[in-house]
């Protein structure tokens, strides 16, 4: 059996892509989720991704995106990688927001 926080679920499960120039390997697709739920929460218009092999700006638009059942706010990363540029366009689901809300809360536990 698996502890709830103990390990992080599937990037797959958390966003949704939309649209992409670049190959998303999991850890890339895990720093945007974590930068885009920050953004979410803090309502910012923008925030920075820099991992190994890649590095850019997630931009929040501002507006809820669809694709078939999968609902969510939509973000766009500019990305610069060795192989050139890309962008990423994709959603937040409401996993992705719910596991938000839900490290937010054990966080906040842990700092009292």
């Amino acid at each position: 059996m698996m502890a709830p926080m103990a390990e992080k679920p599937p990037y797959w499960y958390l966003i949704s892509v939309l649209f992409s120039t670049v190959p998303l390997t999991p850890s890339l697709a895990m720093s945007l989720y974590e930068v885009a739920r920050e953004l979410h929460r803090s309502g910012e218009g923008a925030g920075e991704v820099m991992q190994e092999g890649a590095e850019g700006k997630v931009t929040n638009l501002h507006k809820s995106f669809s694709l078939g059942a999968l609902a969510g706010p939509g973000f766009e990363a500019e990305l610069e990688m060795p192989k050139g540029k890309g962008k990423v366009r994709f959603l937040l689901t409401r996993e992705g927001l719910e596991h938000g809300r839900r490290r937010a809360r054990v966080e906040a536990a842990l700092r009292n």
